[in-house]
């Protein structure tokens, strides 16, 4: 069986089965694909058939493509993978991947796969002064964050949980943002809201390592309009004084 994730970020030639604006089958002459269509030839994927890709950022029919894969979508139901392959200057996120891809996707459950290298900037990213860089990376490297780049020099960490992310730098080096000398706690007057999916697991993770819990573990219902959004929280403070609450969603009612 071939293996999908040596294609990533390379260049690959798909030819083209199901063009833009066909349907899928005389059987389902209802499903369009509203994008390109095709399959790599030489190649076998987990259905037995051919590996399968998907061709964005083409907006007419082709019979063949050439381009660099940029992403994979794993069927996790089925062990099947389909490329993710566009022009080499265009760039969709994974929210992007989904929606396009949506109108067959659906019917399967996935996960989208990347190159190590990759990274999607949230449009908000808090970046947070800190006394120590070393501390405050023990500290968030306790809930399950990542460290996906830093600057030495400048003792400078970017960090990542999910979709979450955080900038941290040492105060002594980050004169240029001062307004004014920083005193404890650093973040007073704001907490910073962390969806999770495991909120439990953090939890202890902190307990164990013998950090305070400002606010042990409850739920909480909060009221939106005509009903009530549950999450799971308990909130911490990081060795400068950023008060962060870990939540996981309970649903509503």
């Amino acid at each position: 069986m071939t293996n999908s994730k040596e294609y990533l970020e390379k260049q690959v030639t798909v030819k083209i089965d199901r063009p833009l604006g066909s349907s899928h089958s005389e059987k389902y002459p209802n499903h369009i694909y509203p994008i390109n269509y095709g399959y790599i030839e030489n190649t076998i994927s987990g259905d037995g058939e051919e590996l399968d890709a998907y061709i964005l950022g083409v907006y007419e029919p082709i019979q063949e493509f050439t381009g660099i894969c940029k992403a994979i979508i794993h069927r996790l139901d089925t062990n099947d993978d389909k490329l993710i392959v566009m022009p080499e200057d265009k760039n969709y996120t994974n929210d992007e991947i989904i929606a396009l891809t949506e109108f067959q996707e659906r019917f399967f459950k996935s996960i989208i796969i990347r190159d190590n290298n990759y990274l999607e900037f949230s449009k908000l990213i808090p970046e947070l002064s800190v006394s120590n860089i070393n501390e405050s990376l023990k500290f968030f490297k306790c809930a399950g964050f990542k460290e996906e780049y830093s600057r030495p020099e400048s003792k400078f960490v970017f960090l990542s949980l999910g979709k979450v992310q955080f900038m941290i730098q040492e105060e002594t080096t980050n004169v240029k943002w001062e307004i004014e000398k920083l005193t404890y706690p650093y973040g007073n007057g704001i907490n910073f809201q962390i969806e999770v999916d495991d909120v439990l697991k953090i939890y202890n993770n902190f307990k164990n390592s013998g950090y305070k819990i400002e606010f042990e573990i409850e739920e909480n219902w909060y009221r939106q309009n005509g009903k009530l959004l549950g999450n799971k929280e308990f909130l911490i403070l990081s060795p400068d004084g950023y008060l962060l609450r870990f939540s996981e969603d309970l649903g509503e009612k």
